[in-house]
């Protein structure tokens, strides 16, 4: 029995200290918890601001990058309806048709030091618009991209040296940038659509936009020489197996205080050429020349005049027609004449002529194809302005398509959304 109590007590003061403990224990886990939740608030505080700076030093190298950077863009959407069109894909010989495209250009460039700048443009498109609904030498859509797309159309480096007057680009270039330029008759978002008033129709220019370089030698204040050199099949695995080379010199005077450019080039493709006379020749040379003009005759006033020869007697490894001469004329009138400061009427007439050995190779009539276009750029306001504009094609494709022989008459709506 006195064993019993003792044990009984011992029970009963382990337990008493066992509930103190628990108390004791309860309490600093109590402690603990707020402890640790203090840390993890401090801890969270601490990596937020850590994050805040993180993410406002990379905003500052994202601001520093872009700072110096000049952005352009533009969209351009076309609808154009064709009356009598003639390609060989329609149900109905002259049908009418009506089509549309649209093109996104984004331009960054950026100077580096005085004399150095990059490049990059990239277009994103949709739709062949009316192009791929009529069958001729010079098509009436230069806007028209083809199936959806989203490309880096150009990107390149650019160093300006200071000893000498020398500018030297290199990357993937537009060679049309440098050669047959034109103040009047160069620009299918804001000018003609037609691809006859944009560049010579005789000039096998690549493929696409290639790797390329340019040098431009400016001598005095009114010459300038560019020397373009550029793959010629746009295919980058096989670079410079095809050449595309040109030659530019452009004059350009200040007349009566009014300015004007006079270009001639020369030029030469070296993919694989056909002669029609004799089909096993197929390792010749496509070549040619040209003269571009345009001058300001007034204030309101300026003219433009577009010709190219090329060599005749062959014809490029793909094609189906080959073409001899091309010509081009042409006027701008501003809208201050009629109290429109910012609008623009532009009229132009031109001709391509097809060669004739491809004439006598195919037995064909291979008339000389003849373009009309005469647009009105109204200008809404700094950002959005619309154009109409009137084509009319005569003998197309030389009068030798299968379907349709009457003049082709369209009629277009251009929107251009400066951003």
């Amino acid at each position: 029995m006195e064993k019993f109590c003792k044990m009984a007590v011992g029970f009963f003061l382990l337990f008493f200290h066992f509930l103190v403990f628990s108390k004791n224990i309860e309490g600093e886990v109590k402690d603990l918890k707020r402890r640790v939740k203090e840390l993890e608030k401090k801890v969270q505080q601490h990596s937020k601001a850590e994050s805040n700076v993180d993410i406002q030093s990379k905003l500052t190298e994202i601001v520093n990058i872009l700072e110096g950077v000049n952005i352009e863009g533009g969209v351009t959407f076309i609808t154009q309806g064709a009356h009598k069109a003639n390609s060989d894909t329609l149900s109905d010989s002259g049908e009418g048709i009506t089509d549309a495209s649209y093109s996104f250009d984004l331009i960054l460039e950026k100077d580096f030091f005085e004399d150095s700048k990059v490049l990059l443009h990239f277009e994103a498109g949709n739709g062949d618009g009316i192009t791929d609904e009529l069958k001729l030498f010079s098509n009436v859509n230069a806007d028209a991209t083809g199936d959806e797309s989203f490309d880096l159309i150009e990107v390149w480096f650019e160093h300006r040296f200071k000893r000498v007057p020398l500018t030297l680009t290199m990357g993937k270039i537009d060679v049309t940038c440098y050669i047959d330029t034109n103040e009047y008759a160069n620009d299918e978002t804001a000018q003609f659509l037609g691809s006859i008033f944009k560049n010579s129709p005789v000039v096998e220019f690549p493929d696409s936009n290639s790797v390329g370089i340019r040098v431009g030698f400016n001598p005095t204040g009114i010459i300038d020489i560019d020397l373009v050199a550029a793959d010629a099949d746009s295919n980058w695995d096989d670079v410079f197996d095809n050449v595309f080379v040109a030659l530019q010199l452009s004059f350009k005077p200040i007349f009566f205080k009014k300015h004007g450019s006079y270009r001639f080039y020369m030029w030469l493709n070296d993919k694989n050429h056909t002669k029609w006379s004799n089909t096993t020749a197929t390792k010749e040379k496509g070549y040619g020349f040209g003269l571009n003009l345009d001058q300001e005759l007034s204030e309101v006033l300026g003219v433009f005049l577009r010709y190219g020869w090329q060599n005749p007697k062959v014809y490029m490894d793909g094609e189906d027609f080959s073409l001899e001469q091309s010509y081009s004329v042409g006027f701008q009138l501003d809208g201050a004449l009629w109290n429109r400061d910012n609008d623009i009427f532009g009229f132009g007439f031109g001709q391509v002529f097809p060669s004739s050995d491809y004439k006598n190779a195919n037995g064909l009539k291979a008339k000389s194809e003849t373009h009309l276009e005469a647009y009105y750029n109204f200008r809404m306001n700094d950002n959005l302005a619309l154009s109409f504009d009137f084509q009319t094609v005569w003998d197309a494709y030389g009068a030798d398509s299968n379907r349709g022989g009457k003049p082709i008459v369209l009629g277009g709506l251009r929107i251009q959304v400066n951003l």
